[in-house]
C-alpha cells in the first residue's frame, strides 16, 4: 500500500511539472516547431474555372451530372512517439537525480505538450530488447499511463540496443510520426536503422548524460560497477592517463552521436542530469521554428 501511494506521488508531481510547464512554456513553440503530416479531405464543392482537374471528384461528378472537386486542408494532427532508453545504465546518477528522472521529466514535458495540441502520444520503451510499446492515444489518463511505465518499468534485458528499437519503430508504426528518442547513447552500432526510420520519421535525439560520464575524478582507488553487465572491478582514478581515455572515450561517443545525427539531417540535442533542461528544450523549439 505504502509503495502505491509513494508511486501515485511521484507521478503526481511529474504531472504538476510537466503540465505547468508545457503550457506556460512550450504550446505555441510546439504548435509551430512541427508541421501537420500533409492534407486531408475536407468537402467537395462545384468545379470552378481555374480549379485542378486533377481533383475532379469522378464519382460525385458522374452521380450529379455536374462537376465537382475535392477540397483538402491541412492535416494538423500529430502523432508522437516517446522512445524511451529504461536500460539499467539510465538508473545511474550523482547530482541529486538518476538520469532516469529527467528523462521521465522531459518525457511528461513533451506528452504534455502534444496533448495541449490535440496530437497522440504513444511510446516505445526499450533496453536491449522492446520491453513495453503503448500505442499512440489521445489524453491525459493515457498519458499518465505512459508515465507510470517510463518511471517504475523495470528492464528485463541487461544492456542496450537502440537499433532494436528502431527496427521496431519502423515496423509498428505506419504513420509518420515525431519520434523523441530519449537515452544515454550507451549502445551498439544503430547508424543504419536509423536512417531507414529517418526516411519515414522526424526524429530528434536526445542524449541524457551525468557529469561522472564525462569527467573521472581524482578519488584515488574505486571500486566500479557496470550496472548492465554485473561486472565490477577496481580502478586507481589518481592516473592521470585513465582519466584522459575516460574523458576521451565520451567524448568519441559524444561526437559520433552529433555526427550519426547529422549525416541522415535529423536533429540532437544534449541534456546533462544537472542542466536546465527546460532552457535546452526552448531553444531547440525556437530553432526549429526558424
Amino acid at each position: 500500500m505504502a509503495e502505491a501511494i509513494d508511486i501515485l506521488r511521484k507521478i503526481r508531481k511529474i504531472e504538476i511539472k510537466a503540465k505547468g510547464l508545457s503550457k506556460n512554456l512550450f504550446s505555441g513553440d510546439y504548435h509551430s516547431a512541427f508541421k501537420g503530416q500533409g492534407m486531408s479531405f475536407s468537402e467537395n464543392r462545384p468545379y470552378a474555372y481555374g480549379d485542378d482537374t486533377k481533383n475532379i471528384d469522378w464519382n460525385v461528378t458522374a452521380r450529379t451530372g455536374e462537376a465537382y472537386v475535392k477540397v483538402f486542408e491541412e492535416e494538423r494532427e500529430l502523432t508522437v512517439i516517446l522512445l524511451v532508453d529504461i536500460s539499467k545504465s539510465s538508473f545511474f546518477g550523482t547530482k541529486n537525480s538518476f538520469k532516469s528522472d529527467i528523462c521521465a521529466e522531459i518525457s511528461g514535458v513533451l506528452a504534455f505538450s502534444a496533448l495541449s495540441n490535440n496530437d497522440k502520444v504513444g511510446a516505445i520503451l526499450f533496453s536491449d530488447v522492446i520491453e513495453k510499446y503503448i500505442p499512440p492515444k489521445k489524453g491525459k489518463s493515457h498519458i499518465l499511463r505512459i508515465l507510470r511505465e517510463i518511471v517504475y518499468m523495470n528492464a528485463t534485458g541487461n544492456g542496450t540496443d537502440l537499433g532494436t528499437a528502431l527496427k521496431y519503430l519502423n515496423n509498428v508504426l505506419k504513420k509518420r510520426s515525431i519520434v523523441f528518442v530519449i537515452s544515454d547513447f550507451i549502445t551498439g552500432h544503430y547508424e543504419n536503422e536509423l536512417r531507414l526510420a529517418a526516411g519515414k520519421h522526424d526524429i530528434i535525439g536526445i542524449h541524457l548524460y551525468d557529469l561522472s560520464e564525462q569527467k573521472l575524478p581524482d578519488n584515488g582507488l574505486v571500486k566500479v560497477y557496470d550496472m548492465e553487465n554485473g561486472q565490477q572491478r577496481i580502478i586507481d582514478t589518481s592516473i592521470p592517463e585513465l582519466r584522459t581515455g575516460y574523458e576521451k572515450h565520451f567524448a568519441d561517443r559524444r561526437n559520433l552521436i552529433k555526427k550519426t545525427f547529422n549525416q541522415v539531417g535529423l536533429d540532437s540535442m544534449e541534456v546533462k542530469v544537472t542542466d536546465d533542461f527546460i532552457k535546452i528544450l526552448r531553444t531547440f523549439f525556437k530553432k526549429r521554428i526558424r
